[in-house]
């Protein structure tokens, strides 16, 4: 499979989501990473289904990866779907009815994916892999920019690839050209990436390095 670089938004100009999102288009990354925070799940306050609809009128042909980090994303799924997202994907540690909440991502013709925090087994995803697309593997703690990559994601990465051959697998957190490309060595179909994309001076090129080398 052909790998992806999500570029996180969440990294990008909140005074200027426009001109992010078109960095993003012009670096040929072909993944938009939206992520949502409720201040309760997560202790911060980040997009909502406005912002996706927003952001969708420049859409182009990016496909919109929406991460909702929320505590009962059951109540938003549809608005968020409804607004112009292609994969939603919500946290095993939610309090939301996991899978009846992913067959309802999936009844809205819409990709599902269940995401899990670095402190998250990676074998709780397990009983869950028949009912989603991709499964979301945080490298950091969720909720901030800028932190450094957890180590041991990798081991859940290979684990997961070795047990489920067939599943996608995003790594989200802390990611850089170094360690995008061990999580690809371990297994990852898909790497988000915030903070080293708006920061690289080049990012046509850091995309290249990421989905090609």
């Amino acid at each position: 499979m052909k790998i992806t670089i999500a570029p996180s938004i969440l990294a990008g100009n909140h005074a200027n989501l426009e001109a992010s999102m078109d960095r993003v288009i012009r670096s040929g990354a072909r993944w938009l990473h939206i992520d949502a925070m409720d201040g309760h799940f997560v202790p911060h306050f980040a997009f909502g289904s406005q912002t996706v609809r927003a952001l969708a009128t420049g859409k182009k042909n990016l496909f919109f990866d929406v991460h909702l980090m929320l505590s009962h994303p059951e109540y938003f799924v549809e608005s968020f779907a409804k607004e112009g997202a292609d994969l939603i994907s919500i946290h095993l540690e939610s309090k939301a009815p996991l899978e009846k909440t992913l067959r309802h991502i999936k009844q809205m013709g819409k990709q599902a994916g269940i995401a899990i925090n670095p402190e998250t087994s990676v074998e709780k995803v397990f009983p869950l892999i028949d009912a989603v697309d991709l499964v979301l593997i945080m490298g950091v703690n969720p909720g901030l920019c800028g932190q450094k990559f957890i180590e041991n994601t990798l081991e859940k990465i290979e684990m997961l690839r070795g047990c489920h051959g067939a599943v996608k697998i995003e790594v989200d957190g802390g990611i850089n050209l170094e360690n995008a490309k061990l999580c690809i060595q371990r297994g990852a179909d898909i790497v988000t990436a915030g903070t080293a994309f708006f920061a690289a001076q080049d990012p046509r090129k850091f995309v290249e390095q990421v989905e090609y080398e």
